[in-house]
């Protein structure tokens, strides 16, 4: 490092630009286990909206060798708290439900898109929506949720 520069200059400066570190990247370094686990590759964060790939493996199916709907269930609920996280409130928020929908199978090796978005964001609540799709186009799985904040501080990130 050099010795002029000072440690919080290389802080982000915003939640969306520390996730924006991750465009293009698995996000097996992430601080979320789930999300390591998951390992989606970033594709893109923006105020309000996230978009994340995930090759579906052998360990997320069903004995019917297709994706496992509690695996949809968490990439849909890990990509919307993700999202509500990039805006960068004081609080954290947790889901108050999860509605989910199965449309179409995904199989081993299939390659999916996640995307989320903010449909209303109120003082306490954040009603937010989540899509798998496959690469033709076709819906896997979509969600609605309804996310409430908490009283837990989200911390600062630090230079150490």
């Amino acid at each position: 490092m050099d010795s002029q520069a000072n440690p919080s200059d290389l802080l982000p400066e915003s939640r969306i630009d520390l996730l924006l570190q991750w465009k293009g990247k698995h996000m097996a370094g992430n601080f979320s286990p789930v999300a390591k686990w998951l390992n989606g590759k970033l594709i893109d964060a923006s105020e309000g909206s996230l978009e994340i790939e995930y090759e579906v493996r052998e360990d997320m199916c069903n004995p019917m060798r297709t994706l496992h709907g509690g695996i949809a269930s968490t990439i849909l609920d890990d990509i919307v708290g993700t999202m509500v996280y990039a805006l960068g409130g004081e609080f954290a928020f947790t889901s108050v439900n999860l509605n989910c929908d199965f449309l179409n199978p995904a199989f081993p090796g299939d390659v999916l898109t996640a995307k989320s978005t903010v449909v209303r964001k109120g003082k306490n609540i954040i009603h937010v929506e989540g899509k798998i799709f496959k690469e033709d186009g076709r819906i896997v799985a979509k969600c609605t949720s309804n996310m409430i904040q908490t009283g837990f501080k989200i911390p600062t990130p630090s230079a150490e």
